[in-house]
């Protein structure tokens, strides 16, 4: 019979040079390179959006489904994967039975790390880097996230519900527009007869308004953004946007820097999530119509 014995003790050792121990500098090189990468993508971002309409639109987009995201990892999302509906990293991705196709690059996006003080004494957070995977490089099934349709009539109640400013009926609004924040009377009057969409679109815009009016108020100084916070809560509620347009971007836009220009997209996304925030207050008190088109 043969002996098998020695195959216990004939055994090839591991060549210990093809196992490179853990590097600590080179991995934080690679952190800080990654950063940087990030922070000089955000500013890039910041700078194409101004000049491109329809860049910028994506920008907005993004905005409605993320609305949690801080304005760098909006910009971030815009410029690598601005039709991202749902992100995870690789490894929720596997604990939900998911896996990454092959070939499909990580999404570059940053996270609050702990805080700093500096030399002048203020205080900065150090950001971390993190790669996340949208639905649609994953074998999921359902590529696309489920869609909550609101009825019409809910959407305006809830607007109206928790406004900053009375809003009333008039026939004194012009017939070319559908509502009007009077900085004056400090409210906001509505034209009669429009229907649904109109009604969402033209008090969206204007409840951008009163909540920009913090006195010393100039309506010309805030016509961009109040159109864009209109714009975005549209896409985030699900009404339509046909009527929005974005060929060509406000001279005054185009001029900012990245830094300005960040501050702006600051500026639309804090006044969306606020009037987002007083409509849920009436919003999560209803049932809602799920609808799935992923399945």
């Amino acid at each position: 019979m043969e002996n098998y014995d020695s195959i216990f003790t004939e055994q090839e050792k591991p060549d210990a040079k093809s196992f490179d121990p853990f590097n600590k500098e080179a991995w934080a090189q690679r952190k800080q390179a990654d950063r940087q990468t990030a922070f000089t993508l955000i500013d890039e971002t910041a700078q194409d959006i101004a000049q491109d309409g329809e860049m910028f639109r994506s920008c907005l987009d993004v905005m409605a489904r993320f609305d949690r995201y801080s304005v760098g990892n909006i910009l971030l999302l815009t410029n690598q994967k601005p039709e991202a509906v749902k992100l995870a990293d690789f490894d929720t991705w596997k604990k939900s039975n998911c896996f990454i196709k092959k070939g499909e690059n990580g999404i570059l996006l940053l996270e609050p790390g702990e805080e700093f003080r500096r030399e002048d004494g203020s205080v900065g957070v150090n950001y971390n880097v993190k790669r996340l995977f949208d639905i649609s490089q994953t074998t999921s099934r359902q590529q696309s996230a489920p869609q909550t349709n609101y009825d019409m009539r809910l959407l305006l109640k809830s607007m109206l519900r928790h406004a900053p400013c009375p809003i009333v009926i008039s026939e004194n609004v012009p017939e070319n527009i559908g509502a009007v924040y009077d900085a004056a009377e400090k409210k906001i009057l509505v034209r009669q007869g429009m229907d649904g969409p109109e009604i969402f679109r033209s008090l969206g815009q204007e409840l951008a308004h009163a909540h920009f009016d913090k006195g010393n108020y100039n309506r010309a100084n805030h016509a961009f953004s109040g159109y864009c916070v209109a714009y975005t809560l549209c896409k985030r509620y699900g009404v339509d946007t046909a009527n929005f347009h974005f060929h060509t971007m406000p001279a005054s836009f185009q001029s900012m820097d990245a830094k300005a220009i960040r501050s702006e997209v600051s500026k639309i996304r804090d006044c969306t999530n606020q009037i987002s925030m007083d409509m849920s207050r009436v919003l999560n008190k209803r049932p809602k119509e799920r609808t799935d088109n992923g399945r």
